[in-house]
């Protein structure tokens, strides 16, 4: 993710909605309903929720992507998140300048199926694939954070399972607790429901 990206803050938000969720690598969280400081995923959102009509070409592909939710339709939870992770896990890592002549795109799933991409693509396309099976978005966010070793901006997707917020990040092949990995600052985090500014 592109360090002006993940720096693209705003202040205004409010103290997290009733139903408590455990704080995501040990950080407040001050939520807000409103995304629309956000364009980069509201026009993901808009292309993916576009349909597939247009995504049998040089850019985007549903290809693959029903017969691999079908194949994990039914299985346990832990199961589907390590197979989800697994799969985009396994495609190629591709700079957006370098796919699509912008420093920081947000790519659908179909789009990431045919071109691959960069960390919050791989995030985004787990957290449709898990809505797609089932899992609550209330129970998912893709978070934007900094990685403190590298000193660069990167995302993952965190699922909360039961009190535990689980991890799936394209550069650690299982899925672990987000918790037990202690160099990722979190800044912020969005799902449709809305987005949360985390503070230290």
């Amino acid at each position: 993710m592109a360090a002006a990206g993940l720096l693209f803050m705003v202040v205004s938000a409010a103290p997290a909605e009733a139903r408590k969720y455990p704080k995501i690598f040990g950080s407040i969280e001050l939520f807000s309903a409103k995304t629309t400081r956000f364009p980069k995923w509201l026009g993901m959102l808009d292309r993916f929720q576009g349909g597939t009509k247009l995504c049998e070409s040089a850019t985007c592909t549903t290809k693959g992507w029903k017969e691999f939710i079908t194949d994990l339709q039914g299985k346990d939870l832990a199961t589907q998140l390590r197979e989800v992770n697994r799969a985009f896990n396994g495609h190629r890592y591709i700079l957006d300048i370098n796919n699509w002549g912008e420093e920081d795109y947000w790519a659908t799933p179909y789009q990431f199926l045919k071109k691959h991409g960069d960390c919050e693509d791989y995030a985004i396309s787990k957290y449709f694939t898990l809505k797609a099976l089932g899992v609550p978005i209330e129970d998912m966010r893709v978070v934007a954070l900094r990685d403190l070793n590298l000193n660069l901006g990167h995302a993952v997707l965190v699922v909360y399972v039961g009190d535990q917020p689980m991890m799936l990040d394209n550069q650690i092949a299982s899925v672990v607790p987000a918790n037990s990995v202690k160099h990722y600052n979190p800044v912020f985090s969005i799902n449709e429901a809305g987005w949360w500014l985390h503070r230290r």
